[in-house]
């Protein structure tokens, strides 16, 4: 393994940060795969709850690696772009992000990956492909969920670069921090996030998947299935009697065998 990506336990909550800070963490084919495989491994670990997403130096990510980008074979090489540019949508636990500094082209699509999206208040986004004769096809569809197509092809046509007051606007990050304050704070909601039951995270991830595409009428069978398994499940019981007693919640499935998807059939 390389040294590219960090990945850092703490209890429930994975961190994975990028550590290519002198290439302004531009994403080279082996750190997209390691992203994509530590995503994966993560989805099928019982004894992690969240991802949380940073990156070292100061850029959080300048986009593809150019200089792969221009080899005779980039198309096939950069296949991986696929995986990573959705794996938000195909995520077994929820992504937090921390985007500090630039956030450009491919950068901006892994924050429209991530579910939770914190930012520095000098942070900046942008879909710049344009201004060197690309699009960015890739990384459109995940755009398009976080902030609608009209904007994305509006950021994709002037490749313009904008700050973190304009992307919360947008909607394409939650909350934002001075610089200062980013770290503890989006340290903080991504470990409450990690230590919420399982089997609640589980299955609302497994709605966010299976819903989308969907009828109205699946979407509403969906739920109640999903929703008739949490009343069911032994983390729901619990969380109502921490709730009377006033006490934290000890869930059940927290650290037991990896966590089922709940029966669907509709």
């Amino acid at each position: 393994m390389s040294e590219s990506l960090l990945r850092r336990r703490d209890k429930r909550l994975l961190r994975l940060t990028l550590n290519r800070p002198g290439k302004r963490n531009a994403l080279n084919v082996a750190l997209c795969s390691e992203i994509v495989e530590a995503v994966r491994e993560a989805g099928e670990d019982s004894g992690i709850g969240a991802i949380l997403l940073d990156a070292e130096g100061p850029a959080f990510c300048a986009g593809m690696d150019l200089e792969e980008s221009l080899l005779p074979d980039a198309a096939g090489r950069t296949a991986v772009h696929e995986r990573l540019f959705t794996m938000g949508a195909e995520a077994r636990k929820p992504i937090v992000a921390a985007v500090h500094g630039a956030a450009l082209a491919g950068g901006t699509g892994l924050v429209a990956n991530a579910h939770v999206v914190y930012a520095a208040e000098q942070a900046t986004f942008g879909l710049t492909e344009i201004r060197i004769g690309m699009w960015p096809l890739v990384v459109s569809r995940a755009l398009c969920l976080a902030i609608g197509e009209r904007r994305t092809m509006e950021m994709s046509l002037t490749g313009r670069v904008f700050g973190a007051a304009e992307a919360l606007q947008y909607g394409l990050v939650h909350f934002v921090a001075p610089a200062a304050e980013l770290n503890a704070r989006v340290a903080e909601a991504a470990a409450q996030i990690a230590a919420a039951s399982p089997a609640a995270l589980a299955a609302g991830m497994q709605y966010f998947r299976e819903s989308r595409g969907l009828s109205w009428e699946k979407r509403g069978e969906l739920a109640a299935s999903l929703r008739a398994g949490l009343f069911a499940a032994a983390d729901y019981a619990e969380g109502v009697r921490a709730f009377r007693e006033k006490r934290p919640p000890r869930w059940p499935s927290a650290g037991g065998p990896a966590e089922k998807e709940l029966s669907n059939e509709r």
